[in-house]
């Protein structure tokens, strides 16, 4: 898009697999404009500068002209969050090289060494036309957040530079395995950014320009107009106090900042020698910052960390991926698929996970085929790769959308307008009392500093900072701080089953075969089996390897090969004995520890398992001419599908019905033999879709999984706190509905309706049914009790798709999500926050890893400090680390709010205080306001957020908003009540007999010491301390305050306690209906609750009732 607006759209990184859309608008620089703005910054003695520095768009908008972005040497970026970004425009001359053919692309292609995997004019991809000759070779791009993008002329647009090798199909990253020529890496790495540049943090290098930057944030310049002002009405000592703490906490960011800076460079820069291959044939070793996408590189066998995500040509890769996804489970990467079908096979790092290698990972063994070497080529580097965008969520963390927040900004608005009432109050006051004009000005001015707290930014985050550092004491690591004030407001929890619920492994409870088109009876002990496919198929079909001898990978494929008695040999020999060279060979057991002769069978070629498939697959060879077999393993439904009719039992949905209400996990299995397949090169053409069709079903591996310990009692925790707790898996419906049942995530006595909704077909619509489950135990269950939705991946994405209008209403009663794919995660996570729920995601991070970051507080079970997959990781491996966050995040809300509340009074005390010292023409000493600004006031805001969460989970929720009728009237009586007393307090001292009457021809300092300040200050320092014990809010969100030792400490000179025995009456007066009405929820989700609580209990779900979908209508015109 290109319009006249100068509006552009920049293509999201790969691995998010959605696209993000930026308002990207174009600005030419104007040399009269320039000239223009330097005399105004002169004129207004460089306060213009400083406009320029907070906001930069206006500087762009002051200095340049809009235009067409392909003539823009300044860019205006608008993100999706609202969020307004200025970054230069830059250009950069290409070799001529460039346009030299791929050493493996055919003449009559269209290709280039620099753009891989382009067509003719006409296709859809838009790389190649970026070096035109007649366009002299110049790349023009910006850099936003640490990413590069490139100007792609068919676009009309800036797009994110990994946008230009979008259009590589698999075959053309196998023809990439020549290399490139030097020529050609030198001409790409100035295309895509030089890797050693992607880790610059977000501010200047030098110490000098980032004080500068620093000195010119707004809470500084406000607190140097303070501190001028201060000096000018004689507060040296106060003045010189506030100098110092700002020097001191300048100081110590530009540490932090650096420091940070420092290890975030040491985690990125992961400078290590690559062997690389030329075009010539030639190889090379160099540093993994130099790599370029396009470069072949040759994998070490022993264990490293990968440097840049590549795509595997050659060998097997078993990988540790826990930074990426949190799961701790080593994951086997094999081979990008090659051969006539990866022709037109388009890449996609997302769809090819299993051939991919990420940057940050770590591999823990790479194995080559037939003694060759392990290849890969470079697919992404830098801000583009799976550990950029880690890097980028710590820099550029997602803005967090809080009321709290908002409301903030607005009363501290709010408290600059009641500045601006007092100023003019005390103008009018100050002239009345004949006070020189320097001096009105200066008290004028001062009241502004008063009012206003420079401190409220920094003490607001004061809880924030203690809740994260005790959530990392207890295992829980936070890379997005904003994130725990928003775990206080978590309405619904989702949960994955399997590693979260449940354990990882599972145990073989046993197996059930396949004659003759029926089930036998169940063998419990494997081992026991026959020598056939079935045993083959248990033996075989998993991604078991080997690492230092002991086997490694899957949980379930350990424990399934371990039920056989197998082992994982090594294939020294396997010429000899298979024929053909093999992947891997797995042994029988000892001649003593089998019942017959069996022989040894090696694995030619793997599919690995894949969640949206559902299965994974393996080809088999036995030893000698034998053919080779197939073997497929996963989901039962799935696996039956791909089989034979034939073959497939007329019991088959009644024997697994029984196996997945009992809690078991079960598994199909089935074989078919490929008698045109013997050799290893014959294995790797062979398609996945040829050999996953004409199966034939073998039976079923059961296995036990067993509930975590710990999983009923926080589920139960968490219901009883009134959060909802929803399940959402891959596995089978009726497994989840006995873990859902066992964990109490619904209750033996409570209502489970199925949601089963069909496509619609050639002559019917979509249809939708609710059908009620059948009671294990044969009662009747009443229709008062709770209903609980159930529906499975397929039966949500018809909702979606044909039943919009209902899915809000299925959402709000669905509790178990089966079958669902990774992305339908996500989806449901984002269809429950459109239903303004505050959504907690908790899973192992393997297939959870959108919905995780989707969610307002996605916490991943693993044994990373940091993963991509979440903004929250704990170390704890079971469910116990989420009543923890939102405890946690509770108390930290409360904290900010009651550190809010104070600051803000504190600002109006002294407000009032100064006001009443400026009517009788005194003010505060030097030393005052220096005890109350410091001693007092920072010390117990400080101390306010050391006080720990509750111990105990309520059903009650903090107060999210600041602006409403609950906390202003609260702040507007504490205030009034406090005013009422310092009015009190002079008005008796001015009437006692023993008071002298103040000078009032001399003003302050010089009238210092008198009655009234005196008062004044006693007074109101009292109210501080009577405020900070009244704002340290206790239960049910923290624990008491004379737990908080240090705050107890701070305040033991109070002699008064806040007290509330005294005004009953008033409280009650407060509480009564018409004063607190209760108001339509903003919430939709609680409109649907309350809409669907008020009709009779058997309107909705409408049970054995099918609805049908309404026709699309379509309009076509000729």
């Amino acid at each position: 898009q290109n319009g006249p607006s100068g509006l552009g759209t920049c293509a999201n990184p790969p691995s998010q697999g959605k696209r993000v859309e930026l308002r990207v608008s174009g600005y030419q620089s104007r040399t009269w404009r320039i000239i223009l703005c330097y005399m105004f910054s002169v004129l207004t003695a460089g306060i213009l500068l400083i406009v320029f520095r907070w906001k930069p768009s206006l500087e762009v908008r002051a200095k340049c002209r809009p235009c067409a972005l392909r003539h823009a040497d300044w860019i205006i970026i608008t993100d999706r969050f609202g969020q307004c970004f200025v970054t230069q425009v830059q250009t950069e001359q290409l070799g001529e090289g460039s346009l030299e053919p791929h050493p493996g692309a055919r003449a009559d292609d269209g290709r280039t060494s620099v753009a891989v995997g382009v067509l003719d004019e006409d296709d859809s991809r838009d790389t190649v036309r970026l070096h035109r000759k007649e366009e002299k070779n110049v790349v023009r791009y910006y850099l936003f957040e640490g990413s590069r993008y490139v100007w792609i002329e068919r676009r009309q647009a800036y797009c994110k530079v990994s946008v230009l090798d979008d259009g590589w199909t698999c075959a053309d990253i196998h023809l990439s395995r020549s290399g490139l020529s030097q020529q050609d890496h030198s001409t790409r790495q100035v295309r895509h950014g030089f890797v050693n540049d992607w880790g610059r943090p977000p501010c200047p290098k030098g110490p000098l320009l980032f004080l500068s930057f620093q000195v010119l944030n707004p809470f500084y310049i406000f607190q140097v107009f303070s501190i001028i002002l201060w000096l000018c009405d004689a507060y040296y000592y106060y003045a010189a106090c506030i100098f110092v703490i700002s020097a001191i906490s300048i100081g110590l960011s530009l540490y932090e900042t650096r420091k940070q800076s420092v290890t975030l460079q040491s985690m990125v820069k992961m400078a290590i020698g690559v062997r690389v291959h030329r075009a010539a044939g030639e190889e090379a070793v160099v540093s993994s910052l130099d790599l370029v996408p396009g470069d072949c590189i040759s994998l070490p066998s022993d264990g490293f960390v990968v440097p840049c995500d590549a795509a595997l040509l050659t060998g097997e890769c078993m990988v540790n991926e826990s930074m990426l996804t949190g799961e701790s489970v080593p994951v086997m990467k094999t081979p990008l698929p090659s051969g006539p079908q990866a022709a037109n096979m388009i890449y996609s790092p997302e769809e090819h996970k299993r051939h991919t290698l990420f940057c940050g990972t770590q591999v823990l063994q790479a194995k080559s085929y037939v003694g060759k070497e392990v290849l890969a080529v470079v697919t992404r580097t830098g801000f583009c790769t799976a550990k950029g965008d880690l890097i980028s969520s710590i820099l550029y963390p997602k803005p967090v959308s809080f009321r709290f927040y908002r409301d903030a900004v607005k009363f501290v608005l709010f408290l600059a307008v009641l500045a601006l009432i007092g100023t003019t109050y005390s103008i009018v006051i100050l002239i009345r009392n004949q006070v020189p004009l320097r001096q009105i000005i200066i008290r004028a001015l001062d009241l502004i500093t008063v009012i206003v707290p420079p401190a409220l930014p920094a003490a607001m985050t004061v809880g924030t900072i203690y809740a994260q550092n005790r959530l990392k004491r207890h295992g829980i690591f936070c890379i997005s701080p904003p994130r725990i004030n928003l775990c206080g407001k978590i309405r619904l929890v989702c949960f994955d089953k399997t590693g979260t619920l449940t354990e990882e492994g599972l145990d073989v409870w046993g197996v059930v075969p396949v004659e003759n088109n029926c089930f036998l009876p169940i063998v419990h002990e494997p081992r026991c089996l026959a020598d056939g496919p079935l045993l083959y198929s248990l033996a075989t079909c998993h991604s078991v390897s080997l690492l230092r001898e002991q086997p490694i990978g899957d949980p379930m494929d350990l424990k399934m090969v371990e039920s056989t008695g197998w082992v994982r040999g090594r294939g020294l020999r396997a010429v000899q004995h298979f024929g053909t060279e093999v992947l891997v060979v797995m042994k029988p057991p000892p001649l003593e520890e089998q019942p017959h002769g069996m022989v040894s069978a090696g694995i030619l070629r793997r599919f690995p398992f894949s969640s949206s498939l559902q299965r994974m697959s393996v080809l088999v060879k036995l030893p000698g001419d034998a053919p080779s077999e197939a073997y497929i393993k996963g989901a039962p439904e799935m696996v039956a599908s791909l089989c034979k009719e034939e073959t497939v039992p007329l019991d088959f949905s009644q024997l697994l019905r029984h196996y997945t209400t009992d809690g078991f996990r079960v598994l199909g299995l089935a074989y078919k033999t490929l008698p045109t397949v013997k050799t290893f090169e014959e294995a790797q053409q062979l398609t996945r879709d040829a050999v996953e069709s004409g199966m034939t079903l073998l039976g079923f591996l059961v296995m036990r999984n067993v509930l975590k310990a710990e999983t009923a009692p926080v589920i139960h925790l968490l219901r009883n706190a009134n959060i909802r707790t929803v399940m959402v898996t891959g596995d089978n419906m009726l497994t989840a509905m006995n873990v859902a049942k066992s964990c109490r995530m619904v209750e033996l006595k409570e209502r489970v309706v199925f949601v089963n909704a069909s496509p619609p077909s050639h002559d019917k619509p979509a249809a939708l049914k609710f059908i009620l489950s059948d009671d294990p135990q044969g009662q009747e269950q009443p229709q008062q009790q709770p209903c609980h939705l159930a529906l499975n991946g397929k039966s949500f994405a018809v909702v979606c798709e044909h039943f919009p209008h209902l899915l809000p209403r299925i959402l709000i009663q669905a509790t178990i999500f089966a079958r669902m794919s990774p992305e339908q995660k996500t989806q449901l996570v984002c269809s429950l926050q459109d239903l303004n729920y505050c959504v907690g995601m908790c899973g192992d991070g393997a297939n959870d890893c959108g919905a995780l970051k989707a969610a307002d507080v996605g916490i991943s079970l693993s044994e990373a400090e940091a993963s991509v997959a979440s903004p929250f990781t704990s170390r704890i491996a079971n469910i116990e680390c989420v009543p923890m966050v939102i405890r946690e995040g509770r108390c930290s809300l409360v904290t900010s709010f009651g550190v809010f509340k104070y600051m803000a009074l504190y600002s109006l005390v002294q407000f009032v205080s100064v006001l009443l010292l400026y009517t009788i023409n005194t003010n505060l000493s030097d030393f005052q306001f220096l005890f109350f600004d410091l001693v007092i006031t920072m010390t117990v805001a400080v101390l306010m957020g050391k006080t720990g969460p509750a111990k105990e989970l309520g059903t009650k929720r903090p107060q999210g908003a600041l602006i409403s009728i609950v906390v202003l009237g609260s702040l507007l009586l504490q205030t009034a009540l406090l005013i009422t007393v310092q009015v009190m307090s002079y008005f008796i001292t001015v009437s006692q007999s023993w008071y002298v009457p103040l000078n009032s021809t001399v003003s302050a300092p010089q009238n210092l010491p008198n009655y009234e300040n005196t008062v004044v200050f006693c007074i109101s320092g009292f109210q501080y301390l009577i405020l900070a014990v009244a704002m340290s809010k206790g239960y049910p969100f923290r624990e008491p305050l004379y737990t908080n030792g240090k705050s107890r400490a701070g305040l033991l000179a109070a002699p008064l306690v806040c007290s509330r025995g005294w005004f009953p009456w008033s409280l009650g007066s407060c509480n009564r209906p018409g004063l607190r009405q209760k108001r339509a929820s903003k919430k939709l989700f609680k409109r649907l609750e309350q809409e669907l609580s008020q009709q009779p209990p058997p309107s909705w779900p409408p049970l054995n009732e099918p609805l049908f979908a309404t026709p699309k209508l379509s309009i076509s015109g000729s």
